[in-house]
Formats: structure tokens, C-alpha cells, sequence
């Protein structure tokens, strides 16, 4: 039950990131939570649109894998943002080890323990 619900959160946490960045990427909130500047954030819009469907893409299809009972895909679809958060975390953006990788390896350990 821990794993799923932890799941549940990992994909919320990325349908949040597909909010922010499809739909509110230039708000004053949004660019200090990344440290942008007004004119980065404008200059990256589509960047930030497209990246945000792909958050979005992950939050689904853990979702999904977790509605048909697909572990595979769960954990593969977890390996993935434990990357995202390890690569974010080495390009400079240190809360995404604590948002993305944290929750992910701990649903991930619990899946696991589970099988």
C-alpha cells in the first residue's frame, strides 16, 4: 500500500511539473522556484511546454502501469525519474533530488519489497 501510494504522489509531483511548464512557465512563482528571469522564461516557453509533456507522459503512464497491474512498467517508469532528479541534481537544481529521485527510489523500494 506504501508503494502505491508513494507511486501516486511520484506521478502527481509530475503532473504538477507539467502544469508549471506548460501552463505557467513565465508566472513571477514559477520562474523563482527555478531560478529563471523573466526573459529566460520567455525565451524558453516551448522548451518549457515540451518538457512539461513529457512530465506529464511519466505521471500517466504510472498511472496507467499501476491501473493494469503492470509492475514492469512502474518500476521502469520510477528508474526513469530517479534519473531525471540525479541529472537535474547535477545540473545545478538541488530540490529535485528531494522532489523527484527521493520519492521515486522510496516507491521503488517498496514495490520491491513487495514482489
Amino acid at each position: 500500500m506504501i508503494g502505491i501510494i508513494l507511486t501516486i504522489l511520484v506521478a502527481a509531483v509530475h503532473f504538477y511539473f507539467l502544469y508549471l511548464e506548460m501552463f505557467k512557465w513565465e508566472a513571477r512563482r514559477t520562474r523563482k522556484a527555478f531560478g529563471m528571469s523573466e526573459e529566460l522564461a520567455s525565451q524558453t516557453v516551448v522548451m518549457a511546454a515540451n518538457q512539461g509533456l513529457y512530465n506529464g507522459f511519466l505521471g500517466a503512464g504510472l498511472l496507467v502501469g499501476m491501473l493494469t497491474d503492470n509492475t514492469s512498467m512502474v518500476v521502469f517508469l520510477l528508474c526513469c525519474v530517479i534519473v531525471a532528479g540525479v541529472y537535474a541534481l547535477y545540473c545545478g537544481i538541488r530540490a529535485a533530488l528531494f522532489v523527484q529521485s527521493i520519492p521515486a527510489i522510496l516507491a521503488l523500494i517498496t514495490i520491491w519489497m513487495a514482489l
